[in-house]
């Protein structure tokens, strides 16, 4: 039985680090967050809790793990946001250049930011697809250009964004946020049907990489968070969307982050888990 610092209990032939397409890179970081602490367990709750999905994609009939899934060492012991986002640049880097698929496992969502600067220095014509409650459009947050709430500040200034689920901002991001490419969760709920995924897809660029605070569902779906929002997004709308990104973008990579795991919450550690092998099955399978 492998490790369960391994995402899912496959066989060694699908967990070779030379042969697998996809890595997994967790880092579990915690070190700027301001409310409830505990994104730090996130990475490893998502890792035990994939032992127990079913691997098998009715929707799709398909086993995506046949590509191989690989969990790479996970960055630890680092302070500094800062210090985080250079490791996790270094670490995806290494993965691209090896022909990897990466998935980052945050950890708070300013792990994100050096996954942004080496997915833009790899692939041209890249936009980042944001899903969140929060817009995090912050230039500088308690004296930090790198904390999870500057984060989308900073994919700024390597590619496009798109914003979607938003529903939580300061007033200061005002300046930073282009309403054009905004998709607030009010007017989603508003609106049912395709017609905003349809809108969605049509501001991506040809690569897409996308990055997912589990904070962009509805705390009903999605209780353990450290910063839940009310109103946002159910599992059927972001598997809609997430599946119209694949077929008709190049997904180049992407992230979960902010999973806060919670003692009698492992419907939250479950959902994270599946939700990154139903991404990885629109990626590879459809």
């Amino acid at each position: 039985m492998p490790s369960k610092q391994q995402f899912g209990d496959f066989e060694p032939l699908y967990t070779n680090p030379d042969t697998a397409r996809i890595a997994i890179l967790p880092v579990p970081y915690d070190g700027s967050s301001t409310w409830v602490k505990g994104a730090d367990k996130g990475p490893q709750a998502i890792l035990e809790a994939s032992y127990n999905l079913e691997f098998y994609d009715i929707e799709t009939d398909s086993e995506a793990f046949r590509k191989g899934i690989f969990t790479e060492p996970a960055v630890e012991g680092l302070d500094k946001p800062e210090q985080v986002a250079k490791a996790v640049c270094q670490r995806a880097t290494g993965m691209l250049d090896k022909g990897k698929f990466p998935v980052i496992l945050g950890g708070e969502h300013s792990v994100s930011i050096g996954a942004f600067e080496a997915m833009a220095n790899c692939y041209d014509d890249l936009t980042v697809l944001q899903l969140d409650a929060h817009a995090d459009l912050r230039d500088s947050y308690e004296s930090s250009t790198h904390s999870h709430a500057c984060v989308m500040a900073r994919a700024k200034e390597y590619a496009p964004i798109v914003q979607v689920g938003i529903r939580s901002m300061d007033i200061s991001e005002k300046k930073n946020m282009d309403p054009e490419r905004i998709f607030l969760a009010r007017d989603m709920c508003h609106h049912q049907g395709v017609e905003w995924i349809e809108r969605v897809v049509s501001l991506l660029t040809e690569n897409v990489y996308l990055t997912i605070d589990l904070d962009v569902f509805d705390p009903s779906v999605m209780p353990a968070t450290g910063t839940p929002e009310p109103g946002g997004l159910e599992w059927y709308d972001m598997i809609a969307l997430i599946r119209a990104v694949c077929s008709r973008r190049n997904l180049v990579g992407f992230d979960i982050v902010e999973l806060c795991p919670r003692e009698h919450l492992w419907a939250s550690n479950f959902l994270a888990a599946k939700l990154l092998y139903k991404t990885l099955t629109y990626k590879f399978c459809l």
